[in-house]
Parts: structure tokens; C-alpha cells; sequence
């Protein structure tokens, strides 16, 4: 009877300990997920800032460029203006490219170390 009894009481102190090493690592993968969550979020707003700027840059360089078509004097001088605005407006579209991939990897990187922190505990 003891021995039934002891049992039974290593059972539910087994069941005990289960049950706080799962509460606590259901804790900790909320807390991991709020704190990845939030690095995504960083890198949201890096990215809308970005792209905000680029997108005020481009029509800034696309109003330039009419205005100095509007003044043209030849056919000559007008395939040249569009040719150095498709030519810098290209240029600045890959540096832009270049510019959101990094944000992005580095979003990415930001974002998984709270959870490889989690896993290492």
C-alpha cells in the first residue's frame, strides 16, 4: 500500500514539474515571438522610411528632368536629357534594390536571434 502510494506521489510531482517546464517554455516562446515580432517591425518601418525617401528622390529627379525638356532647343539635346535621366534613374533604382536587400538581411538576422537565444537555453 506505501509503495502504491509513493508512486502515485512521484507520479504527480512528475506531472507537476511537466506541467511548469511547459508553462515555462510556453512563456518564453511568447516572449521570443513578441521580441522577433518586434525586430520585423524595426524593419518595416526601416523599409516604408526608405522607400518613402527613394519614392520623393525619384519624382524630385523626374520633375528636373521635365523641366529642363520643357526648355529644349533640339531633338539632339531632348534624346540626351532622357537618356541621363533613364541612365541615373536606373542607377538609382539598383542602389535602391542593393539598400532594401541589406535592410531586409538584416531584418531577417534581427529577427531569428531572439529565437536561436530561446533554443540555446
Amino acid at each position: 500500500m506505501q509503495e502504491t502510494k509513493r508512486m502515485g506521489q512521484e507520479a504527480q510531482e512528475q506531472a507537476q514539474r511537466m506541467g511548469h517546464e511547459f508553462q515555462q517554455a510556453a512563456v518564453g516562446g511568447f516572449e521570443t515571438a513578441g521580441r522577433s515580432l518586434s525586430e520585423v517591425n524595426r524593419g518595416l518601418q526601416a523599409i516604408a522610411a526608405e522607400m518613402t525617401a527613394y519614392s520623393k528622390k525619384a519624382f524630385d529627379d523626374a520633375i528636373r528632368t521635365w523641366e529642363q525638356l520643357i526648355g529644349v532647343r533640339s531633338v539632339e539635346q531632348a534624346v540626351q536629357i532622357q537618356s541621363d535621366y533613364a541612365k541615373k534613374a536606373y542607377e538609382n533604382h539598383m542602389a535602391e534594390l542593393s539598400k532594401l536587400a541589406k535592410i531586409c538581411v538584416g531584418m531577417a538576422e534581427a529577427a531569428s536571434k531572439p529565437v536561436e537565444e530561446n533554443f540555446r537555453r
